[in-house]
C-alpha cells in the first residue's frame, strides 16, 4: 500500500521508548505555531512510498522494538498506517503515534472512517493534542506541550474515555 511519507529515521531514541523506527507522514491540516516538523505540513510534498518496503526496513533490524509514526498528521493517512500497523502487531512491535487530533476527537472521526478505529487500534500508545507554544515544556517525556498527554490506547478503547499513563 501507497503512504505519502516525509522521512523515515531507522533508528530513533526520542520518538519513543527504546530503539524505534519512526515514520514521518507527509500533510497536515494544523500548522501549529512552533511547530517542530513545518516542512511536513504540505500535502504536496513529500515522497510516495510502498508500507511492505517499510515494514522490511523495520523487520530487518534486529535491535528494533518499537515503531512511532509522527508526522505531518498520522492519522490524514490511517490506511496504510492501519495496514503496516496490522503487519506490525503480528510481530509484536510495540507501536506509538503522535496526533494532533485528540483522542476523542479521532474516536468521533473513527465514526465516519473505519480506517482511523483501526490505525487507533494497533496503537499501544497515542500522544494526542495540538502542540501549543505557550505550552511548550523541555521536560515532558515524548510530548512538546503540556496540553498533550500519553494514552494507553487499549485500555482507552476498552473503557471508551482516553486513559493516561506515564513513561
Amino acid at each position: 500500500m501507497l503512504i505519502k511519507l516525509a522521512g523515515l529515521v531507522p533508528e530513533s531514541y526520542v520518538d519513543g521508548p527504546g530503539i524505534r523506527f519512526a515514520i514521518f507522514t507527509q500533510g497536515c491540516p494544523h500548522h501549529c505555531k512552533g511547530c517542530h516538523n513545518p516542512e511536513t505540513h504540505d500535502f504536496n510534498g513529500g515522497r510516495t512510498a510502498d508500507t511492505d518496503r517499510i515494514f522490511k526496513k523495520i523487520t530487518e533490524n534486529p535491535l528494533i522494538k518499537g515503531v512511532t509514526f509522527s508526522g505531518g498528521e498520522p492519522f490524514c493517512q490511517p490506511e496504510p498506517l492501519a495496514d503496516l500497523g496490522r503487519k506490525l502487531k503480528e510481530k509484536c512491535y510495540h507501536i506509538m503515534s503522535y496526533s494532533g487530533y485528540t483522542f476523542e476527537e479521532l474516536l468521533e472521526k473513527g465514526r465516519e472512517d473505519s480506517a482511523v478505529m483501526e490505525l487507533l487500534s494497533c496503537l499501544d500508545i497515542l500522544v494526542d493534542g495540538r502542540f501549543v507554544l505557550s505550552e511548550r515544556s523541555l521536560e515532558l517525556k515524548f510530548r512538546g506541550s503540556k496540553n498533550q498527554r500519553l494514552i494507553d490506547v487499549p485500555l482507552s478503547l476498552k473503557s471508551g474515555k482516553a486513559v493516561e499513563i506515564e513513561l
